[in-house]
């Protein structure tokens, strides 16, 4: 983790280190995708593929995810370094992260892929966070409270709005 903090090269009065070109490199992928997926979402993408084209987007996804894994991997451990000085909690704090997403990864991918309104703002969630990892590597730091805040209360709206959607059916269905 020391060497990502070696200087890579000078943009204007800012020294970009392997650690920014990573968070830059990490936040335009995200944005990229998020774009993408938010873009294939609205615009649809009834696209008749063959069996090659899936065998591609297959490889393609795998890429993805990998490169995914590793931004936030490298994120949550530099978090977790900037937090303590102790190994062990450092440690434990990455490897119970990882813990947790691999056990909550199958339940909250069905909940987002059932859910249209929630895929849509979980790629927004993408964008904010695509967005602060630019900003943080080009050295323009974003408080973590504050955008997780932001994330916190949009959940919340949109939690509302699911069962304010779940209770307006459940009415109309004994309407009928």
């Amino acid at each position: 983790m020391i060497g990502l903090t070696s200087l890579l090269f000078a943009l204007f009065d800012h020294t970009v280190s392997n650690r920014d070109a990573i968070l830059i490199g990490g936040g335009l992928f995200l944005l990229i995708k998020a774009t993408c997926e938010i873009h294939e979402g609205i615009e649809g993408g009834g696209r008749a593929g063959s069996a090659k084209r899936k065998h591609a987007a297959f490889g393609s996804v795998i890429v993805q995810i990998a490169v995914l894994d590793i931004v936030f991997l490298i994120d949550l451990a530099i978090t977790a370094i900037g937090m303590v000085d102790e190994l062990l909690i450092m440690s434990s704090a990455v490897i119970l992260a990882i813990i947790v997403m691999l056990i909550a990864f199958g339940p909250v991918a069905r909940f987002v892929a059932d859910h249209l309104t929630v895929k849509m703002l979980s790629f927004s969630f993408l964008l904010l966070i695509g967005t602060t990892l630019v900003a943080d590597g080009l050295g323009f730091h974003m408080p973590k409270g504050f955008l997780y805040a932001v994330m916190a209360f949009l959940a919340f709206v949109e939690l509302l709005s699911t069962f304010a959607c779940k209770r307006k059916a459940i009415l109309k269905s004994f309407r009928k």
